[in-house]
């Protein structure tokens, strides 16, 4: 806990402070916290090289957060080259590559998680489709038919499917013909670009996700053409709903390993602040 001082109201007159304590300001980014007491897990061979970190659901469980959250951790922790997701087995720790640069804990610049940028754009996207519903006219529907149109494309690399997705969701927010608001659209799906979202992606998106999405798309846009706001709502928040589902798809994780063994006058953890860390929940746990 950091100790700041400041001047009593008695200081300003006899030179006195009077200690404040403060306790130092942590980041928002849950994934981050989880993805920082797993490495030092990891770093004090709680969970050794080779060995399987336990399912998603028990480390959500013992850990008092979400399955999103913990999926999150894990992803960032397969960026910075600390374990590896295989599917149908589980999440193992690995050797971290020589030279891999480290990821640094809680760093204000980390990208935002996968799926909180989902949910915020699920919240912000279909409101923007109540009102594309009621503004839209021909020509802003076939420029919506143009994109979908490339989409049904075969010959497409994932690169140009996201490409042409991104375009689907600015030309709808474009609609309103408010600029800030289509840049803003376009700024956050540019979030699914960075290198946690590509990676989550690596393991869900095939063709088969493709043609669910572009369907869902069609639905968003005969929404938005026969000029009823609310469907295009809805469609838009099932559409993103259910991007958040093909990502919540489990990794095939099997039973899970046998707790990690203890080592003699080593402490699990500390408490922080008066309040029990999520390293202390997870070691107690196992």
């Amino acid at each position: 806990m950091a100790k700041v001082s400041f001047p009593s109201e008695e200081a300003w007159d006899g030179n006195r402070e009077q200690t404040v304590p403060l306790e130092t300001v942590e980041s928002p980014r849950l994934y981050r916290q989880i993805a920082d007491q797993l490495r030092h897990l990891i770093d004090r061979r709680e969970y050794p090289v080779g060995g399987r970190l336990p399912p998603e659901r028990e480390l959500a469980e013992k850990l008092g957060v979400s399955r999103p959250s913990v999926r999150e951790a894990l992803i960032a922790l397969e960026v910075e080259g600390r374990v590896r997701i295989r599917m149908g087995s589980g999440v193992y720790v690995i050797d971290r590559p020589a030279g891999l640069p480290a990821l640094a804990p809680l760093a204000d610049e980390a990208p935002e998680g996968p799926f909180e940028v989902l949910k915020a754009r699920e919240l912000i996207e279909s409101a923007v489709c109540a009102e594309a519903g009621s503004q839209a006219g021909p020509r802003e529907v076939a420029g919506l038919d143009e994109i979908l149109a490339q989409m049904e494309n075969p010959e497409l690399t994932g690169d140009d499917l996201v490409a042409l997705d991104r375009a689907f969701h600015v030309a709808i927010a474009s609609i309103l013909g408010n600029a800030v608001l289509a840049r803003f659209v376009g700024l956050l799906f540019d979030q699914r670009i960075n290198p946690y979202f590509r990676q989550l992606a690596s393991y869900f998106e095939n063709a088969d996700s493709w043609r669910e999405a572009v369907a869902e798309h069609r639905e968003i846009r005969d929404a938005i053409a026969e000029g009823r706001g609310e469907a295009a709502q809805a469609a838009m928040r099932r559409h993103l709903q259910r991007s958040q589902e093909r990502f919540s798809q489990s990794f095939g994780e099997g039973p899970a390993p046998a707790a990690p063994a203890r080592r003699d006058g080593v402490q699990a953890s500390t408490r922080q602040g008066g309040r029990e860390s999520v390293v202390t929940r997870l070691v107690r746990k196992n």
